[in-house]
């Protein structure tokens, strides 16, 4: 299952973020990746880490990001979501396309 992992950083000062922890993180997630688990890594505009991860559920990837040395020292969190596929082109192959139910928000973790 792919889930959607959004940063909120969580330290107001900075220097809070050191090298050697920053190294750290960078090392964790190239691990991640190397795994399997992380599957893209961006930055938002605003600075947020954005991650997409494979992993069995929500709980597996919670484990996965609680690995981080950034949310271990408690200066970042993530939020997750679950991700669905899509499924809207179905529509475009039927004769008499039905209304698909569309997916509702959960309550984010």
């Amino acid at each position: 299952m792919k889930i959607l992992a959004k940063s909120r950083t969580l330290a107001a000062d900075e220097a809070a973020f050191t090298p050697e922890l920053l190294r750290a993180e960078a090392q964790r997630a190239w691990q991640l990746q190397r795994a399997g688990t992380l599957r893209e890594i961006y930055y938002t505009a605003g600075g947020e880490a954005v991650l997409v991860l494979e992993a069995v559920g929500a709980a597996a990837a919670k484990r996965a990001l609680a690995s981080m040395p950034l949310v271990r020292a408690k200066l970042i969190e993530f939020e997750i979501d679950e991700l669905l596929p899509y499924g809207g082109f179905e529509r475009l192959l039927a004769k008499h396309p039905e209304p698909q139910p569309r997916h509702r928000a959960k309550a984010r973790t």
